[in-house]
Formats: C-alpha cells, sequence, structure tokens
C-alpha cells in the first residue's frame, strides 16, 4: 500500500515543496506561540487562570 502511495506522489510535478511548507508554517506557528508566552504579561495569566474559578457562570449556580 505505500508502495503504491509513494510512487504515485512521485508522479506529482512540484509537489516536493509541500512538506517544506507545511514545516515552516508548523515551525513558525510555535515560535510565534513561544514569543507570545515569553512576553505575555503576568497579570493577564493570572487572570485568564482563575477564569474556571469563577462562580458567575449561571451553570454553577444551578447545582
Amino acid at each position: 500500500m505505500l508502495k503504491f502511495i509513494k510512487h504515485h506522489m512521485e508522479s506529482i510535478a512540484g509537489i516536493e515543496i509541500y512538506p517544506i511548507i507545511s514545516l515552516l508554517i508548523f515551525f513558525s506557528f510555535f515560535v510565534v506561540l513561544f514569543w507570545w508566552v515569553i512576553t505575555s504579561k503576568k497579570d493577564y495569566i493570572e487572570k485568564v487562570s482563575n477564569i474556571p474559578f469563577e462562580s458567575t457562570n449561571s451553570n454553577n449556580s444551578e447545582l
């Protein structure tokens, strides 16, 4: 099965660029995410991390 797919992919012209593009997108996403985490303010992180513990949600009052 893999030989059939590999042979079929080799017959497509210009397909070798797609793995490179996907690797660049994947790498750049995580670099931007890492940069955002490093540069984010501690106040914002604390505020967002306490959201699940807030009891202002109407669903929590029904329980």
